[in-house]
């Protein structure tokens, strides 16, 4: 049976596209670059979109590759049930994109941040979250100067009511409300997520080891189960 396809995208300024893809290769699947500039999504089963300055972040982060061509059939795609993650400048794509609510600005203090994280997985339903136990503590890497998730009050009330919160910080680095570090969309196919997992997937790099690599094999196991 052949490995399931996950596109990785890359927009001028992403840094982190061959970490994705290593990180879907380790856990068994089939990383697909597909490049900003394209409009077909070349048949993959789930999309990655992966850290970096997106376009140089001119504007707002994530502003300008909302609009890129390739948007135009991944948000199509991601509405009528593409499992999509993306992490750091990928979810303020995602959030600019309008596939998730609210934004991220920048952190608290006005510092650029970079360190091994302590979290909480808070919704294992997720296509991206499913390998994990319901509040498992895990260590993630963070780099970012505009994580600070923040929403109106009535969408953070919704996001904690029906259960969207993915994953929060344990010390809040950045000032999130609700010490929110990642949501998903209600379906629970899109996920946006401030931390790193790609950069969390084997023991040989030291500090947070694997703990990030459920979010390659949940995605995995659910195409593969569907």
């Amino acid at each position: 049976m052949s490995s399931a396809r996950v596109g990785v995208v890359t927009f001028p300024g992403t840094l982190d596209d061959q970490d994705a893809a290593r990180a879907i290769r380790h856990a068994g699947g089939e990383p697909v670059p597909l490049w900003h500039a394209d409009t077909d999504l070349r048949g993959v089963d789930a999309v990655f979109l992966p850290g970096g300055f997106s376009y140089g972040d001119y504007l707002r982060c994530g502003a300008i590759s909302r609009f890129a061509p390739l948007m135009s059939e991944l948000i199509p795609a991601a509405k009528a049930g593409l499992p999509v993650l993306g992490t750091c400048n990928g979810f303020q794509i995602l959030c600019e994109a309008h596939l998730l609510p609210g934004a991220l600005v920048k952190n608290a203090g006005l510092h650029y941040i970079c360190r091994d994280q302590p979290l909480r997985i808070e919704n294992t339903r997720t296509a991206w979250t499913s390998a994990y136990s319901p509040g498992q503590e895990v260590v993630i890497p963070i780099k970012h100067g505009e994580g600070r998730y923040v929403a109106d009050p009535e969408t953070i009330r919704r996001l904690e009511e029906r259960g969207q919160v993915v994953v929060r910080y344990l010390g809040n680095p950045n000032g999130s409300l609700n010490d929110i570090a990642g949501i998903t969309n209600e379906a629970g196919n899109i996920v946006g997520l401030m931390p790193h997992p790609e950069h969390a997937i084997e023991e040989l790099t030291g500090g947070p080891g694997t703990d990030g690599l459920g979010f390659f094999t949940s995605i995995l196991k659910n195409l593969v189960n569907a």
